[in-house]
């Protein structure tokens, strides 16, 4: 009898050890889930990771007005630019009031070029290159002190059916 409850014990240890991995499981999925709300964006490098709450700019007039007339934006937040299909991407600062870093991405979420410090009111262009789906603006100057570099992966919803290079 004895026998009988120690093979239970381990049956029940067996069924526990196969529900906390789908338990740990579903946790996974519902934190790449929230890691990919509409609000947010995270970067990934060499660098280490970086999560900014984003506007979202995916129409004409959301993207031609973008950040103009903003006195500041919190060091955590930023505005994701976002196209109906690649594209050459070009910006200017006119109307906008605060230095910006602007981070040109392509249809796989991978930064192709970064424009460090865009200087308020030019409106001199700022060509991010071709094939681009997005740009991501985040204040002046703090993707070099995070390290952001050119080949840096966003997550985000928006290239969830784009082949990404880092899937939600």
């Amino acid at each position: 009898m004895g026998n009988r409850h120690h093979k239970r014990g381990r049956a029940g240890t067996k069924l526990s050890l196969a529900a906390l991995f789908v338990c740990c499981g579903l946790l996974a999925s519902a934190a790449a889930a929230a890691d990919c709300s509409e609000n947010a964006v995270t970067l990934r490098g060499d660098w280490g990771q970086a999560r900014f709450s984003v506007e979202i700019a995916d129409d004409a007039a959301e993207r031609g007005r973008g950040l103009m007339f903003r006195e500041s934006m919190p060091a955590s937040t930023g505005m994701l630019f976002i196209y109906d299909k690649p594209q050459r991407a070009s910006f200017w600062m006119r109307n906008t009031l605060i230095p910006l870093d602007m981070l040109f991405i392509d249809s796989h979420g991978v930064v192709k070029h970064i424009h460090h410090n865009a200087i308020p009111h030019d409106e001199t262009p700022i060509s991010g290159g071709d094939n681009l789906l997005s740009v991501l603006e985040i204040n002046g100057g703090l993707a070099k002190r995070m390290g952001i570099t050119v080949g840096s992966e966003l997550r985000h919803r928006a290239f969830a059916d784009l082949n990404p290079a880092w899937p939600c």
